[in-house]
C-alpha cells in the first residue's frame, strides 16, 4: 500500500483528494495549517495528519522524514486565494514552496505531482493543448509557471516522476463563497428572485470537484504519463449555461441579471482544455 503525502489537505479540492485516495486503498499523510478544521473531517480518524504551515518552512529541517517517508506526494497547498493578482504569489509563495519540494526530494521523495491552474495560458484562446506554449498575465499564474520550470529542472537533475496537473474550473459543496456556483446557492437559499451576474458569454471548461479528485489520483498513481497534464473536462461550455443547467438539475428558478458585472480582465472569452493525455492514463487506469 503507497503512502501519500497531501498538502492542502483541507482545502475545496483537497479533502475530496483525500477522500478519493482512501477509497483507492492508500495510506494517507494528510496536511495542513489548521488541525481544528482537519479534525472536523470525516477522513480525518483514517489518516495520518501532520499539522504544517509552510509560512514556518525550515530548510534545515528534513520534511520527508517529518511526514513519514511517503511514496509520493500530491501538492495542492498554496496561500492567498482567490487573489490572482498580488505580488506575494511571486515573492513569498513561489521561493517557499519550491524550496519545500525540493527539501522532500533532496531527502528522498522522488515522485510528486503538484497543481497548476489553466491561467498559465494566458489570454490565448480555443481548445488548449499540454503543447501550447505558457503564457500567464498575472501573478498567480506567473508564479505557478516559474515553479513548474524549477521542477522540471529539478526532475531532470534527479530523475524524480513528475506531473503537473492543470487545473481548469471546478464547482461543488466546499467551493470559495465568492465563487459563481457559491454565490448562486446563497440567492437561491434566501429565496432571491434575481441574481446578479456578468453577461455570461464566456466559454470555459468545468468539472464537478469530486470528479476533479478523482482525476488526480489517477494521474498522481501513475508513473508512464507525466509532465503538464490539463485536468478537466474538454467540453466548452458558457457560463450562462452552466448557471441554466445548474438550475434545472435542481429544478430551481430565478430570474438571471445578465450584464450586472464586467467580464475579468485575467481571462480570455473562450477556452476550454484538450483531455487527450488525461483520457490516455484514464484508459489505462481501467485497463
Amino acid at each position: 500500500m503507497k503512502k501519500v503525502l497531501v498538502t492542502g489537505a483541507t482545502g475545496f479540492i483537497g479533502m475530496y483528494v483525500v477522500e478519493a485516495l482512501l477509497q483507492k486503498g492508500f495510506s494517507v499523510v494528510a496536511s495542513s495549517s489548521d488541525k481544528s478544521r482537519a479534525a472536523s473531517k470525516e477522513w480525518f480518524p483514517k489518516v495520518s495528519y501532520v499539522e504544517f504551515d509552510l509560512r514556518s518552512f525550515d530548510d534545515s529541517k528534513n520534511y520527508f522524514e517529518i511526514f513519514g517517508q511517503p511514496d509520493m506526494i500530491i501538492h495542492l497547498a498554496w496561500e492567498g486565494l482567490p487573489n490572482y493578482t498580488s505580488d506575494f504569489h511571486l515573492t513569498e509563495n513561489l521561493p517557499r514552496h519550491a524550496a519545500f519540494l525540493k527539501n522532500l526530494v533532496a531527502n528522498g521523495l522522488l515522485d510528486i505531482t503538484v497543481t497548476g491552474t489553466c491561467l498559465e495560458y494566458g489570454m490565448q484562446e480555443g481548445c488548449l493543448s499540454e503543447t501550447t506554449p505558457a503564457d500567464p498575465s498575472n501573478a498567480y499564474a506567473i508564479a505557478k509557471n516559474e515553479l513548474r520550470k524549477q521542477l522540471e529542472l529539478l526532475s531532470k537533475e534527479m530523475g524524480i516522476n513528475l506531473k503537473w496537473v492543470r487545473l481548469f474550473y471546478m464547482y461543488g459543496r466546499g467551493q470559495n463563497p465568492k465563487s459563481l456556483i457559491s454565490q448562486l446557492d446563497k440567492a437561491l437559499e434566501q429565496g432571491e428572485t434575481v441574481f446578479n451576474m456578468s453577461g455570461g458569454e464566456q466559454v470555459r471548461d468545468f468539472l464537478r470537484v469530486e470528479k476533479a479528485a478523482e482525476y488526480i489520483v489517477a494521474i498522481a498513481s501513475q508513473q508512464q504519463v507525466t509532465g503538464i497534464i490539463n485536468c478537466c473536462s474538454g467540453v466548452p461550455i458558457s457560463i450562462k449555461d452552466l448557471v441554466e443547467n445548474y438550475l434545472e438539475e435542481k429544478n430551481k428558478t430565478i430570474k438571471l441579471n445578465l450584464g450586472y458585472y464586467n467580464y475579468t480582465d485575467y481571462e480570455p472569452m473562450r477556452f476550454w482544455g484538450d483531455t487527450k493525455k488525461l483520457s490516455s492514463i484514464l484508459k489505462n487506469n481501467n485497463a
